[in-house]
């Protein structure tokens, strides 16, 4: 006889808050650690019994509901581990003698960090980091950069998926690290000219990136020096150096203001100058050549970016002279900066472009792609002198291509095709780009995937995802892991809603702060237009979102629960109005520009208050629900998922499965290994299929 294995129930424990003249009431608050601090750092062993209890317990339910998935799960993840090429590898970047790489070995979870002589010869491993993971239970490496002197290697890693980052220096002639390691900082760090020095971001107690120390190679670092400090706890700080190596840059920025500071690499004890003073609402971001600052920034009305120049010796606003001018709808992403020519990554019709500029005479011109639907990205590589840049290109059938392009004669040259071992022909897959009608006016981009025997008659299922946040474009790339939605019969969607960047600056202001709700009406439009094209039905839709993303489905799932069957919230930030309330969480105060202060501002308490997942939580039937967290995770606390699933149980009208599942061995982006992540997607799509009736 089967067991019958009921669903957790948390108790309640109500904490009364009075804010603006409203009286809130939150039953579960409990459930967010007030040794929220050392749980990042030590993970279960620093939870108080009753959240661990609680948090087990929904693990245990789970696993009961989904167990009858069990052997569909293992045929997932053997399918999306076919797909991966074991040994697989990068092209090597070239710089100077060297050319440096990362490949995998069959097995392995983790990268190699590797380098070869530039004109071939024996492999030299750098790190391993399977062999760095070794008897741990989390494991991700951080950023690594070489000296210029290719004597040493700085790298960092985290082994608790808090992003408390330790860096180390590596004697590459030894393969040793130094005596001493650097903990808790951002997680790389960048040499000066001579490689005696390295800079570094160290986080605070409160996971806030707001230090910049200077480290001495060879000593102590309790000896090392502060360079900077970033006081308002509403900033970031990254430190990183111009492609020309010329200058070590210091980046302050929130999510709509930013601040750059440089030190001359070859002048490292140098004060740090200022480029231009923040200004509200005014962002720019550094390059040099030959003396002269490259500048993308959105100054003076310029919504979409612009390009100016100013002399590094006076490189203040008053100096700035436009040289590639702002055109509306035209979105300039990023530039870079060699020696002969300057490179930028823009979008315009919802698609990405290279642009080429030679700088001797100004002339430009684009690399030119055919699919209807793509996706584009840029590596800087190292070096400055060079007339050859590298970008990867790959659609939603296409799998990933690495060219190297000769930015004089206009070549391109195929360095690497992704390769899928288990076979795919991309002649046997559909991609589209279709315009769905928001309830505005507007129209919201949706690219598509489904096989071309797929029945387009209403009968398919349907994985919608969506983020809509922060500026943050959804590329229409190559999913290897969607195939084994794609390859049941499952028509897989990208909703590339407002909040974000795809249609220029002005669709991410038209999905934040007071205009957050286009988010989600545009993605409930993006469903609705599935359905009357006869893609698929509401009963058969599931919907996907992670982080941001996950506050998406939260939402959606209060607002139109009939056109859904399933919500699946990957570290979903579903708390939003009490997160947005407590400063003492890392992410809260930089993240006031993106959703509004509640604390200070009653018009953006009484915003967010209409539509944060958790505030909005009714008795009503909801499709059935999937959320997953992250124990160590300082983004999107465990507790967000926790308390959301603790309501809805609580509170909700019917019986379709509510599931939580609390990695408690990681944080944000789940497992760290390549084949243990791969599990985790198992257990998203066989949910997917089993609400939808696929399995």
């Amino acid at each position: 006889m089967t067991k019958t294995v009921l669903p957790p129930r948390a108790v309640r424990r109500p904490v009364t808050h009075e804010i603006h003249g409203v009286t809130r009431t939150d039953d579960y608050a409990w459930l967010r650690a007030d040794n929220w601090q050392e749980v990042m750092r030590d993970g279960r062993a620093a939870l108080a019994d009753d959240i661990e209890a609680y948090l087990d317990a929904e693990n245990a339910y789970l696993d009961h509901v989904m167990a009858p998935t069990a052997a569909l799960q293992e045929r997932l993840f053997t399918e999306m581990k076919g797909r991966i090429k074991e040994d697989d590898s990068s092209v090597p970047s070239p710089d100077g003698p060297y050319a440096y790489g990362l490949r995998y070995v069959a097995g392995g979870q983790h990268p190699k960090l590797t380098r070869t002589p530039r004109d071939g010869g024996a492999e030299e491993i750098l790190v391993d980091g399977d062999q760095e993971a070794e008897g741990k239970a989390y494991f991700r490496l951080g950023g690594a950069e070489h000296s210029p002197d290719h004597k040493r290697l700085a790298w960092a890693f985290d082994d608790k998926g808090s992003e408390f980052y330790a860096l180390l220096i590596r004697d590459l002639e030894t393969g040793k690290d130094l005596d001493h390691r650097i903990e808790d900082t951002a997680g790389g760090g960048v040499f000066s000219a001579d490689g005696r020095y390295l800079f570094y971001v160290r986080l605070d107690a409160s996971h806030r990136p707001s230090k910049l120390f200077r480290h001495e190679v060879g000593t102590d670092p309790a000896g090392d020096v502060l360079v900077f400090e970033e006081r308002d706890p509403g900033f970031f700080m990254g430190v990183g150096k111009t492609q020309s190596g010329s200058h070590i840059v210091i980046d302050i920025h929130d999510h709509e203001t930013s601040e750059v500071w440089t030190i001359p690499a070859g002048d490292p004890l140098a004060e740090p100058a200022l480029i231009a003073a923040r200004e509200t609402a005014q962002q720019y971001s550094v390059e040099e050549n030959g003396g002269t600052f490259y500048i993308l920034t959105n100054a003076g009305d310029a919504e979409d970016f612009k390009i100016v120049t100013a002399p590094v010796e006076s490189p203040g606003r008053g100096h700035w002279h436009d040289l590639v001018p702002h055109v509306p709808g035209r979105l300039i992403l990023s530039h870079t900066l060699y020696k002969d020519f300057m490179i930028r990554l823009e979008r315009e019709d919802g698609l990405p472009r290279i642009v080429i500029r030679r700088l001797v005479d100004n002339i430009e011109h684009a690399i030119a792609f055919d699919e209807e639907a793509y996706s584009l990205g840029l590596s800087d590589g190292y070096e400055f002198d060079t007339s050859t840049i590298r970008f990867t290109y790959s659609s939603m059938t296409t799998p990933s291509r690495v060219y190297d392009y000769d930015v004089e004669t206009r070549k391109r040259m195929l360095r690497k095709e992704q390769e899928v071992p288990s076979g795919h022909d991309p002649a046997a897959y559909v991609t589209r780009r279709l315009q769905a009608p928001a309830r505005d006016g507007e129209t919201v981009p949706v690219s598509i995937l489904y096989r071309r025997d797929t029945p387009l008659d209403g009968s398919a299922p349907c994985l919608l995802y969506g983020y809509g946040s922060y500026g943050i474009a959804i590329p229409a790339a190559f999913s290897t892991n969607a195939l084994s939605l794609v390859d049941r019969g499952f028509v897989y969607a990208i909703a590339h809603i407002r909040g974000g960047k795809e249609k220029g600056y002005r669709w991410y202001k038209d999905g934040r702060r007071e205009k957050k709700v286009n988010t989600f009406t545009d993605f409930i439009a993006a469903a609705e237009h599935l359905v009357a094209e006869g893609f698929t039905r509401h009963d058969r839709i599931v919907a996907h979102g992670g982080s941001a993303g996950g506050m998406l489905v939260g939402a959606v799932a209060n607002m139109a629960p009939d056109r859904f069957a399933g919500i699946i919230g990957e570290v979903p930030f579903v708390d939003v109005l009490n997160t947005m309330l407590d400063d003492t969480l890392p992410l809260t105060p930089p993240e006031w520009p993106e959703w509004g202060n509640p604390g200070a501002s009653p018009a953006a308490f009484r915003t967010i208050a209409s539509y944060s997942p958790y505030d909005n939580v009714a008795p009503q039937a909801y499709p059935a629900i999937l959320a997953v967290g992250g124990l160590t995770d300082p983004r999107v606390t465990y507790w967000e998922p926790a308390k959301w699933v603790a309501k809805l149980r609580a509170t909700k009208t019917c019986d379709n499965p509510l599931l939580l599942k609390t990695n408690m061995d990681a944080g944000h982006g789940g497992a760290s290994g390549r084949f243990d992540r791969l599990k985790e997607v198992a257990l998203v799509q066989a949910f997917a299929l089993m609400v939808t009736g696929r399995t």
